[in-house]
């Protein structure tokens, strides 16, 4: 069973859907300009702002399962 979810864990990590994150006001500003390279660097932003709480948030967790699962060894 831990097997399965670790690699289940890791294959979610390799496959990546690609999403689009802007807001409503970010998107019409950024479809008027010329070339796409300022739209991608904003969403990359977004995406990078986004998943830097979930990353803190996971790794407190993991800390305190940690701290729980030695306190029993």
């Amino acid at each position: 069973m831990k097997k399965a979810l670790i690699l289940s864990v890791i294959l979610m990590l390799f496959f990546v859907i690609p999403a689009e994150a802007q807001c409503a006001m970010c998107r019409a500003v950024l479809e008027s300009e010329e070339g796409q390279a300022q739209a991608e660097g904003i969403n990359d932003g977004i995406v990078y702002l986004m998943a830097v709480p979930y990353i803190l948030v996971g790794g407190i967790g993991f800390a305190i399962y940690r701290s729980f699962k030695t306190k029993k060894n």
